[in-house]
């Protein structure tokens, strides 16, 4: 049996409030996020072995531990019995860096379990797929399925927005934050505005007057974020820059290629420490 080919998108975010923290220590948050083009390679095909195989190769494959989501999730649909039996072979082409906010492993785990759903290959109802995809990360339901727009749960209310086109700059420094200590530190808090404004239809300027409440905790665990976030707001036609997820990523936004293009090239030549690409929302 040959192997199929799964794109596996990155996403970002725009905006990412914590609206309070929860007694089970975790934080209500919304955001509004955007799927972009850059993505992993996933390739899968049945085997005839008694435990599946998960390989991970690429740019950053390097270090991703034993207890991955794309393993998770095998470990999840076995318990329950939802394979019958049938093992897998999985390998992961890394195209999205870890421990950038990007959601690069969340959303592996959601393109396999989207994947192995309509394959009709596990038989469950979406209410079930959802209550799976929470049980291995709370932003993995946002890639089990594209033509959903608003995620709800009593930990988060999350908006995909489509109607936007933006072209960016993501650039990322030698080191990935940790998502554990960005929120533990973050101690103020937002006012929900999404609930209220579930139903609009955000432009360029109500996303330039978003924020991240976690940039700031960020940064001053990581204070080198400042140069790079810095570094791209000078750069020409750039519309805004801000962090995504719990960083290490930063994302620079414009409203075409060109602009895009061109300033990559600038930033290029003068920040070669750091990883960066164009990219699109898609």
């Amino acid at each position: 049996m040959s192997f199929l080919e799964i794109k596996s998108n990155a996403k970002i975010n725009f905006s990412l409030n914590i609206i309070k923290k929860l007694k089970n220590k975790f934080h209500k948050i919304e955001s509004l996020i955007s799927i972009i083009d850059l993505h992993d390679i996933i390739y899968i095909k049945k085997i005839k072995k008694n435990k599946h195989q998960v390989k991970f190769f690429g740019k950053f494959s390097k270090g991703i531990k034993n207890d991955n989501t794309v393993k998770k999730l095998l470990e999840i649909l076995d318990k329950n019995k939802l394979l019958r039996g049938n093992k897998y072979l999985i390998k992961v082409k890394k195209n999205i860096p870890q421990k950038s906010g990007m959601g690069g492993g969340s959303m592996n785990a959601a393109s396999i379990l989207n994947y192995l759903f309509k394959r009709k290959i596990i038989k469950i109802n979406s209410w079930k797929l959802k209550k799976i995809a929470r049980l291995i990360g709370s932003d993995v339901e946002i890639g089990i399925n594209n033509n959903t727009n608003i995620y709800k749960s009593n930990i988060y209310l999350i908006k995909k927005i489509k109607n936007i086109k933006l072209f960016l700059i993501i650039a990322i420094p030698k080191f990935g934050c940790s998502t554990a200590k960005v929120y533990k530190s973050t101690k103020l808090y937002s006012r929900s505005y999404l609930n209220m404004n579930i139903n609009k239809k955000f432009k360029l300027l109500d996303l330039i007057n978003l924020k991240n409440d976690l940039e700031k905790s960020a940064m001053s665990i990581y204070p080198s974020l400042n140069i790079l976030k810095n570094n791209l707001q000078i750069l020409p036609k750039v519309k805004f820059v801000r962090m995504t997820g719990s960083g290490s990523a930063y994302v620079a936004y414009f409203l075409s290629k060109k602009d895009a293009t061109k300033a990559y090239k600038i930033f290029r030549k003068k920040h070669k420490n750091y990883w960066s690409i164009v990219s699109k929302t898609i």
